[in-house]
């Protein structure tokens, strides 16, 4: 019996742009921090991006937990679980990996190390990098990752950009909330982005090498990409079967 090869999730090809925009994650938030280390208070690019969106939200306060909502634990738990159940209906382990450990590894770094480490505030509450953005878009970037990274089948396009393009809406939305709860700085959420998305490809990247070792160790040949690999058409009608078009 011959053991299923594991299925990179970037490729050799995509190692390189996906290591130079994760050593770019690192420089934003490391650069960041460093200016806002011990602050209490906005600077001149965060005023003139937060006080806009505090005025014009300043009348629709019930509006704003819930834009902050999928940046909470609940659903990021719910998304990452559906995910991950997607990818092993896939036969995708490297995909379910990634779904399970992105939030928690993004949040963990963000809450348990960088917001100490620098140690911003916004009214006496540590701030830097956003939890909520961090929880969010590192969602949104194993969304992207899996359902839009290449080799992909062109019949699924529209249903995998909506997908990607409804996470990148979300992505927005809770930071237009935490800014108008005044929960955190504009500069907090690029920092908390910087982090999801850093994340995101520093595990892909792992995974994949993981990837790599078990096919060296692999004795059978390739599995087929024919039609004998198709899940049929049912398959291809939701978000599971577009994480099986990788």
């Amino acid at each position: 019996m011959t053991v299923p090869r594991a299925r990179p999730l970037l490729g050799d090809t995509r190692r390189t742009w996906a290591g130079l925009t994760l050593a770019a994650c690192v420089l934003v938030v490391v650069v960041t921090g460093l200016l806002f280390r011990g602050k209490t208070g906005p600077d001149g690019f965060d005023n003139a991006i937060d006080s806009p969106v505090i005025a014009l939200l300043r009348t629709h306060g019930g509006l704003l937990p819930w834009l902050a909502l999928p940046g909470t634990p609940i659903p990021a738990i719910a998304v990452s679980a559906a995910i991950a159940a997607g990818c092993l209906i896939a036969k995708r382990l490297t995909g379910a990996v990634l779904a399970v450990a992105a939030v928690p590894a993004a949040t963990g770094l963000t809450d348990g190390l960088l917001k100490h480490l620098f140690h911003r505030t916004y009214l006496g509450v540590l701030s830097f990098p956003s939890g909520h953005t961090t929880s969010v878009t590192g969602m949104t970037a194993t969304l992207a990752l899996l359902l839009l990274v290449p080799p992909q089948r062109a019949r699924t396009v529209a249903v995998r950009a909506a997908v990607v393009g409804t996470a990148c809406l979300l992505t927005v939305m809770v930071v237009i909330g935490v800014i108008g709860l005044r929960w955190h700085y504009f500069t907090d959420t690029v920092a908390g982005a910087a982090v999801g998305v850093g994340t995101v490809l520093g595990l892909a990247l792992l995974l994949d090498l993981a990837a790599d070792a078990i096919n060296r160790r692999h004795v059978g040949p390739p599995r087929s990409t024919g039609s004998s690999q198709d899940p049929g058409p049912a398959a291809h009608s939701s978000v599971t079967s577009a994480i099986e078009d990788r």
